[in-house]
């Protein structure tokens, strides 16, 4: 049986769950990789390498790695071209992939939310802020527009309190299997056309979206922990990072963000509806501590505003 030529375009490592799955089937030959370019991280600025990249290397796969800045010059499609590949498969590359490159054969992008309903680059995180008790990935067939193109399967998973890291790996998996699925039932897959009227943006994650304060619902600052674990985490404006906490809703009466409570295992804080029982933090820069270590270093008090 002759194997499925793909060549594969991803970044983080809900990409290289999916990739993987490609390259330990038989009946499929991966011919190149293209991932984001490595980028300077860390104190020291050191060049580090995308997940996927990384993977391929420590594994010894013998294929071409290709890390363009764009995608808009015309050898890179021909290249591609050459390459005669029967489908280009993208999860996560964080790239918008030019005309040139979408003619070349099908090009099936694996996107971690049941479309329509959020396009674009954070769908795992809006999910979770959203509280749904769903989500899922959807195989859909890319066009010019952003997460517009025909759906071509999707499996869908219950979140059930899991945050975005967690369910970024849970998603990876139902991915890999659907990737596989439509590779090889291709020619009979239906193609169903999105619902427009359905659809909504999502945006990429910044450091500032971590920022909170206890103006925010118990729900809210639940949510916003979850969605934003691991990274950038929640944090209030003096950049102390909020790392463990339980609330308990309730109609207290009080301004929020007073300190209701101090004892060796939490410090209770006021919300807007309930209370925040801060058990872990991290001041900016330092190592995470218990919330009541932090609070006996800074000298606060039941009454003081917690900051």
């Amino acid at each position: 049986m002759e194997k499925q030529r793909i060549v594969f375009m991803g970044t983080p490592s809900y990409a290289t769950t999916i990739f993987k799955a490609l390259a330990d089937a038989s009946d499929i030959e991966i011919c190149a990789l293209f991932t984001q370019p490595d980028k300077k991280s860390g104190r020291g600025q050191s060049l580090s390498a995308p997940h996927i990249k990384q993977f391929t290397q420590e594994r010894g796969l013998n294929m071409e790695i290709l890390q363009p800045q764009s995608l808009k010059q015309s050898a890179i499609a021909e290249y591609i071209a050459s390459l005669k590949p029967d489908f280009i498969i993208v999860a996560a590359y964080g790239k918008i992939l030019p005309p040139s490159i979408l003619q070349i054969a099908p090009c099936i992008n694996l996107h971690a939310s049941l479309l329509p309903k959020y396009r674009g680059a954070s769908p795992i995180q809006q999910a979770i802020l959203n509280a749904d008790s769903y989500s899922g990935v959807t195989a859909m067939k890319m066009a010019e527009g952003l997460d517009t193109g025909e759906i071509l399967g999707f499996s869908y998973v219950k979140i059930d309190g899991l945050n975005s890291d967690a369910l970024s790996d849970l998603l990876a998996k139902k991915a890999a299997d659907l990737t596989l699925k439509v590779i090889r039932t291709y020619k009979n897959i239906l193609h169903i056309k999105q619902n427009n009227a359905l659809s909504s943006k999502t945006s990429k994650i910044a450091k500032e979206d971590g920022e909170v304060n206890f103006d925010l619902t118990c729900k809210q600052l639940r949510q916003k922990l979850l969605a934003f674990t691991p990274w950038p985490g929640i944090f209030l404006q003096n950049g102390l990072k909020l790392k463990s906490f339980e609330c308990e809703e309730a109609n207290h009466g009080r301004r929020t963000g007073v300190i209701a409570q101090i004892s060796c295992k939490e410090a209770v804080v006021t919300c807007a509806d309930g209370y925040v029982k801060l058990s872990r933090v991290a001041a900016a820069s330092k190592q995470e501590t218990d919330a009541f270590s932090y609070i006996n270093g800074k000298r606060i008090k039941v009454g003081d505003t917690f900051c």
